[in-house]
């Protein structure tokens, strides 16, 4: 199956792919031992180095189909499961236990997660290139032969599929089964009559050798019925002679095999089933049908509204150029969103053509040339997200990763779950022996402590949303100071430590400057030093302690008649590590 399809995500957990591990709320852990290249390897996940009680027992491997063993997770009754269900109150056929005791159970699995260590795999994932020098041999001659198969298919028009109405139309016209299917004699239209038949008196010599000459009418027919048989027999002479021209298709609008562009697309369904080429030509042909079955053309340009506007957007690059997605699963805490958008089958297809239409469109973004970015960089936020107890939410999910697996192949370059909940573990322990190890090498996983820091480690603090600890905000907000293309600086506030931050200002200017600390619970302050001896220190913030409820970001400027510096002062008292970011920029001075 393909490993993953996504671009745009469904609820949690939205791959093109499987679903994620979860991890202890603590604890981030990478399904990825080494990091990508841009990632300093001081920056390597946290280890669990407690106890590891035994993981329960996963279910047997009866399928390698990710939407089949999702169906399945609807008998599933862990304990970790219910008790979500019913710390989200959600309607189970078992009596509801009350808040104390959901609060013990909670308490104590999370305490036994802390102690847990979910399995790594031992290599990270690192997209391959689409440039042809740089394939195999294998991979290059399993890329002619598939283009060989597409090429032939083009030139027979493999590619046209009937309407679904054509095919309807044809089940019809099939006689049910037991029925006759034999011709019922034509009935002369010409009258008849009771009488008895007319005796003929015997014909003379003369009349015996006289030519007798069919009615007109008969006559007429058999000519007819010549003429038709002899044009029959000229046109299948002449078909050979007639060439029709291949058709033309296009795929995420790229048209196949007219120019490298298209090597990239085949690749990717090479890739998805392992090189192997028969398969690989049978995904194309299915996704093929099933676009134009779910007319995708059509739906590019559909107005099917903004609701689903918070859940699922784009917003800037990671730090290797993917644009990043991000899949907002809290936000179906709200009731009536969730109603709107999963109560029945009508609107769970509504909101499985928002997610398709929305991945398309971010695909058509996309650079498909051979040394282009062709992958999108996920990032799915599972706060608040529904628990496992929906099941208009598994309903909908387990049709999205079927489609997503099936006709979106190798779209995500990397999977990132941030805010992970303490129960999804469980549903980690139950997918897990469904994934291969090239999916599983694309996850990334990280409790609410770690989530700002493990996505600086693939996304610079500058592309990062300010609600995911960076800052970026909505290009909607007025932030006229600042914009993505400004770097960020980051630095670690060891535990129990002071860190200054020291501008150096070496001509009249207007310093504006932004900064903040993930998390902050900690005292900020900032002042001018004048490099003049007999000069005084300018106290331009008083250090203050800053709540996590506070202003996420500081924004401050300061005007510079003269030549000095400027201390940014965090003081860092507690036990925990602190994440700093900030920048600045100087503006002319003007009198």
């Amino acid at each position: 199956m393909a490993e993953d399809s996504s671009a745009s995500t469904p609820p949690p957990p939205e791959v093109q792919a499987a679903p994620p591990p979860p991890v202890a709320e603590e604890k981030e852990i990478e399904a990825s031992a080494p990091a990508p290249p841009s990632v300093a390897e001081s920056e390597s996940p946290a280890i669990i180095e407690k106890g590891e009680p035994p993981l329960p027992r996963t279910p047997p491997q009866e399928s390698k189909s990710l939407a089949a063993m999702m169906e399945k997770e609807e008998s599933f009754s862990s304990p970790l499961l219910s008790s979500a269900a019913e710390e989200k109150g959600e309607e189970m056929d078992e009596p509801v236990v009350n808040k104390e005791e959901v609060a013990v159970v909670e308490a104590g699995k999370e305490k036994q997660i802390d102690e847990q260590k979910i399995p790594q795999t031992l290599v990270s994932f690192k997209e391959e290139s689409n440039i042809v020098a740089d394939l195999s041999d294998f991979e290059r001659k399993a890329l002619e032969e598939l283009k060989q198969l597409v090429q032939e298919a083009l030139n027979t028009h493999q590619f046209i599929f009937p309407p679904p109405s054509a095919k309807e139309e044809e089940k019809q016209s099939v006689p049910p089964q037991g029925q006759s299917t034999q011709e019922i004699p034509a009935v002369s239209s010409e009258p008849t009559s009771d009488a008895p038949p007319k005796v003929e008196a015997p014909l003379s010599e003369s009349d015996v050798s006289t030519e007798i000459k069919p009615p007109l009418a008969q006559e007429s027919k058999v000519e007819e019925g010549t003429q038709l048989k002899e044009s029959q027999a000229e046109a299948k002479k002449e078909e050979p002679k007639v060439t029709s021209p291949p058709e033309e298709v296009s795929i995420w609008g790229i048209p196949l095999l007219k120019d490298d562009r298209s090597d990239v697309i085949l690749l990717k369904f090479l890739r998805a089933r392992e090189f192997k080429v028969k398969d690989a030509f049978t995904m194309i042909k299915n996704t093929l049908r099933w676009r134009q079955e779910f007319k995708i053309d059509e739906l590019l340009d559909e107005d099917l509204g903004d609701d689903l506007d918070k859940v699922v957007f784009m917003h800037g690059h990671d730090r290797e150029g993917h644009p990043v997605c991000y899949n907002v699963y809290g936000e179906f805490q709200n009731k009536e969103l969730y109603q709107k958008t999963f109560a029945d089958e009508e609107k769970r297809m509504k909101f499985l053509r928002c997610r398709i239409q929305f991945l398309e469109r971010s695909i058509r973004k996309l650079d498909f040339s051979p040394g282009g970015i062709s992958t999108i960089f996920q990032v799915n936020d599972l706060k608040n997200s529904p628990g496992p107890g929906k099941r208009e939410l598994r309903l909908a999910t387990r049709q999205a990763v079927q489609l997503l697996q099936d006709n979106y192949p190798e779209f995500v370059a990397k999977q990132v779950f941030i805010n992970v909940p303490w129960w999804y573990i469980a549903f980690y322990t139950m997918i897990s022996p469904f994934m291969t190890q090239r999916t599983k090498s694309k996850f990334v996983f990280a409790g609410p402590s770690k989530s700002a820091e493990t996505l600086f480690k693939y996304i610079s603090p500058e592309q990062v949303p300010i609600q995911y600890g960076g800052l970026s905000v909505d290009y909607c907000d007025c932030n006229p100071e600042f914009t993505v293309a400004d770097p960020a600086t980051e630095i670690t506030v060891k535990p129990a430590t002071k860190q200054t931050v020291e501008i150096i200002i070496y001509e009249k200017c207007v310093i504006v400057w932004e900064i903040r600390v993930v998390g902050w619970e900690v005292s900020y302050g900032a002042e001018f030093v004048p490099d003049a001896k007999d000069a005084y220190t300018v106290i331009i913030q008083k250090p203050t302690k800053l709540a996590p409820t506070d202003e996420p970001v500081v924004t401050s400027s300061f005007k510079v008649s003269e030549l000095g510096k400027i201390l940014l002062t965090v003081d860092n008292s507690t036990s925990k590590k602190k994440k700093l970011l900030y920048r600045f920029k100087i503006n002319p001075f003007s009198d």
